[in-house]
């Protein structure tokens, strides 16, 4: 009996410190205080006067590297230069005038000394010398310089030091405030970053603000206190709150530093309070999109709302539905997905990703024809795109027009849209749908030898091709054989618990129940927190009528892992039902098929149902099974049982 239940699824410090170049017969020498703000400068170029072509000789490559770099930044020297020089040029009418550079010749020697200190391996020197030329200079380039020199000496005190005096010199500047703020969070001084993320938020520009609020959760991801960063964040975040063009975007920023320390119903708060600010705002409902990923059930009229409220014409708009429709089909509610894919097509038929998400359920539903026709409008718009996402998608829509093609017998067709994938990384993927072609042809011997023969380009490639060959002895109900494949994974892989999971599931089917039952005995010792394989045992003590009290004691301790999951809820209540408490039983299968229709859930809900004699609510709720998955082996069997014809 398989279930959907069954399935696992510092710097140096500064002193008096001398630098000497040399070139030819000559000599250079500047003396630099380090530390007192302002370097002393002499120079002595004697025998430079004497021979004037001196500077006409090559550099060493040390010099010339220093040059190289020093120039990059002398381009960038002079934002604010104390006496720019304009030089018109005398050409032909029109010409542009040319602006030098303030770059003057202390100044210059100033800089090519900072680098040549860095390059001799001395980084404080260096970045005392570049950041005392920034600040008089006030320029963003030579501040910019300093901090990455001190990154690269792995000084975050002297990076930070030099961050903020640009972003003081400069006041209006996002990426000197940027860089703040990056280095407070690498240093774990988060409690400081409040200031410095306001005034970025602030300082955007009111078309791209909700962006940058949006990205906050992202920026703060790996800060080790959650709760800190969220009381930072909603401190920063305190004036965009009562803007309302913001309000919705920062009230979902909110709501992910809430999620991201396990707090939902919080999270949950604030995109209510976002939504209730602008029905219309995508943010919210995305954030609500999470929560209902998380088992939030209640997420999902925030979401609703939003698309009645908004026209479904922008992008983001977009992403919700699409997002939604993707949700829904994770939890087999196939004709609210379609009706959601439906209307986006409709509304926005240029949009390519929707119409192969359709082409695929509707490929799901056996409704062929009109799976052709989704699939064949999206290859247009993909082909039309031509970038990499369009051509994963045209793999995908490859592989489901051979899936039709094979749905119909008709096998050179299907072999055909399999010759059309080139991509290496697919090639797998075409592979087991052509093992699938030849086992349909009644050659298995030969489906298995070609997966077998396939290369193994990487690591993964041993395990997946075992899986496969395994998968396609299943589908043909070769559970013997696909018993001994999944044995062959296991031991090659013998850390892999989903191997082991997936070997003891293929052992019921085998009916090797005594295996099963040492197989997932295993599993949970060597991993006790697998919720799944507490769930399969006690399931399918329970289906047996075996062992109740041990059935139901470890269906709760899965229930205890995995508290919103509803396969395991349904399991819970199938064995409650086993034990002869139907009062509990009805009511735990009905939270659990209200979660999660499902036809399995189905299949207990109307037995309990039935059984009680509410035979009319029963016979409902096995023909919306049925229409879930018309071969559900569980509600078949069930009804067979029962000796019902729906």
């Amino acid at each position: 009996m398989e279930s959907a239940r069954m399935r696992a699824p510092a710097m140096r410090s500064a002193k008096l410190r001398r630098v000497t170049s040399t070139s030819g017969n000559s000599g250079m020498t500047a003396v630099f205080s380090e530390g007192a703000g302002t370097p002393v400068r002499s120079w002595s170029h004697t025998a430079a006067s004497e021979n004037p072509s001196h500077y006409h000789d090559p550099m060493n490559t040390l010099h010339r590297t220093a040059t190289v770099v020093l120039l990059s930044l002398a381009f960038g020297v002079g934002a604010q230069p104390a006496a720019p020089i304009a030089a018109e040029s005398k050409g032909a009418p029109g010409t542009e005038t040319a602006l030098n550079s303030g770059l003057n010749a202390p100044l210059f020697y100033q800089l090519l000394l900072g680098e040549l200190n860095v390059m001799a391996g001395e980084p404080g020197t260096g970045y005392s010398l570049i950041l005392d030329a920034a600040r008089k200079q006030k320029d963003p380039a030579l501040y910019r310089r300093a901090v990455e020199l001190a990154l690269q000496a792995r000084s975050g005190d002297a990076a930070l030091t030099a961050a903020r005096a640009w972003a003081q010199e400069i006041p209006g500047s996002s990426e000197a405030n940027r860089f703040v703020l990056q280095i407070l969070l690498a240093l774990n001084r988060v409690a400081e970053t409040a200031p410095v993320l306001q005034t970025l938020v602030q300082a955007s520009p009111v078309i791209d603000r909700n962006d940058t609020i949006n990205a906050i959760p992202q920026t703060y991801s790996r800060v080790a206190d959650k709760s800190l960063a969220a009381t930072v964040v909603r401190e920063a975040l305190a004036p965009s709150l009562k803007q309302p063009f913001h309000a919705a975007a920062a009230w979902t920023t909110i709501g992910r530093m809430e999620l991201a320390q396990g707090q939902e119903q919080l999270a949950l708060t604030a995109a209510r309070e976002g939504h209730a600010v602008d029905p219309a705002s995508p943010y919210p409902a995305l954030l609500a999109l999470e929560l209902m990923e998380q088992g939030q059930a209640d997420a999902e009229t925030l979401v609703r709302q939003q698309l009645q409220a908004a026209s479904t014409s922008t992008a983001a708009d977009s992403a919700v539905a699409l997002a939604y429709a993707r949700i829904l089909i994770d939890l087999q509610r196939n004709r609210e997905a379609r009706a959601q894919l439906e209307t986006l097509t409709t509304r926005q038929p240029s949009q390519a990703e929707p119409w192969l998400l359709l082409g695929s359920l509707q490929t799901q539903e056996n409704a062929l024809p009109a799976a052709t026709a989704s699939l064949q409008k999206y290859m247009t718009l993909a082909r039309q795109a031509g970038d990499e996402r369009a051509a994963r998608g045209l793999t995908q829509a490859y592989l489901l027009m051979a899936q039709i093609a094979e749905k119909q017998k008709d096998f050179p067709a299907a072999n055909a849209w399999l010759d059309r994938i080139e991509n290496a990384d697919d090639i797998m993927a075409a592979q087991m749908r052509r093992a699938s072609l030849l086992a349909r042809q009644g050659q298995l011997p030969q489906a298995r030898a070609l997966l077998r023969g396939q290369p193994e380009r990487r690591p993964e490639d041993v395990r997946l091709k075992l899986v496969a060959e395994a998968q396609l002895l299943r589908d043909f109900k070769a559970y013997a054989q696909a018993y001994e494949v999944y044995n062959e994974a296991a031991n090659r892989f013998p850390d892999d618990t989903d191997l082991l999971y997936e070997q003891a599931m293929m052992a019921e089917k085998a009916g090797r129940l005594a295996d099963m039952e040492r197989l997932l005995r295993k599993l949970i010792a060597a991993k006790p927190d697998y919720h799944h394989a507490y769930n399969a045992l006690g399931y399918s003590l329970a289906e047996r009528n075996l062992r109740l009290p041990e059935a139901k004691q470890l269906i709760e301790k899965a229930v205890s892992l995995a508290p919103a999951d509803a396969y395991i809820q349904d399991s819970l209540g199938w064995v409650e039902f086993r034990m002869g408490n139907n009062a509990r039983a009805l009511a735990i299968l009905q939270a659990a098929y209200s979660k999660r229709p499902d036809p399995e859930i189905a299949a207990h809900l109307g037995e309990v149902l039935w059984v009680q004699g509410q035979r009319d609510q029963a016979l409902k709720i096995w023909r919306e099974g049925l229409l879930l998955a018309a071969d559900n082996e569980t509600l078949l069997g069930t009804l067979k049982r029962l000796q019902v014809k729906p």
